[in-house]
């Protein structure tokens, strides 16, 4: 479960940046907490809880098959988000249990209005993808 040297560099490949304001999402006991202190690392400030209730730079989504619609999830994510704003999507890696088929993802991005920018595997459990609005749908 542990993170790298190597998975320290794909963290900074998200795309967070310091100051910003990030929401997590999905938050439970089987997360990664390493993972979770080097994105705070980079921030410089602490992850925002689900009783943030502001707009965000970019979410944090832990998501596991049994969470219900991912599609749901991902649209209600972008109606805290700012406009350039990114969603990193965590899902456990394939054999783990509560894996997200990868094909489920696409379908949920798609049908919320957002593409994959950057897929990573990231811990030994969990695996991330960065999604945003499609460049011809931004301003």
């Amino acid at each position: 479960m542990g993170l790298t040297a190597a998975n320290a560099g794909a963290v900074a490949k998200l795309g967070f940046m310091p100051k910003q304001v990030v929401l997590e999402l999905g938050y439970d006991d089987d997360v990664a907490d390493e993972l979770r202190g080097q994105i705070e690392d980079i921030l410089q400030v602490p992850l925002e809880d689900e009783e943030y209730d502001d707009v965000v730079d970019a979410v944090l989504l832990w998501w596991r098959d049994d969470d219900g619609d991912l599609t749901d999830a991902l649209v209600d994510a972008l109606t805290t988000m700012e406009e350039q704003g990114f969603i990193v999507l965590l899902t456990p890696k394939v054999g783990r249990p509560g894996e997200v088929d990868a094909s489920d993802v696409a379908e949920a991005a798609t049908t919320a209005g957002l593409q994959a920018s950057a897929s990573l595997n990231l811990t030994s459990e969990w695996s991330a993808t960065r999604l945003v609005a499609p460049k011809s749908a931004r301003r």
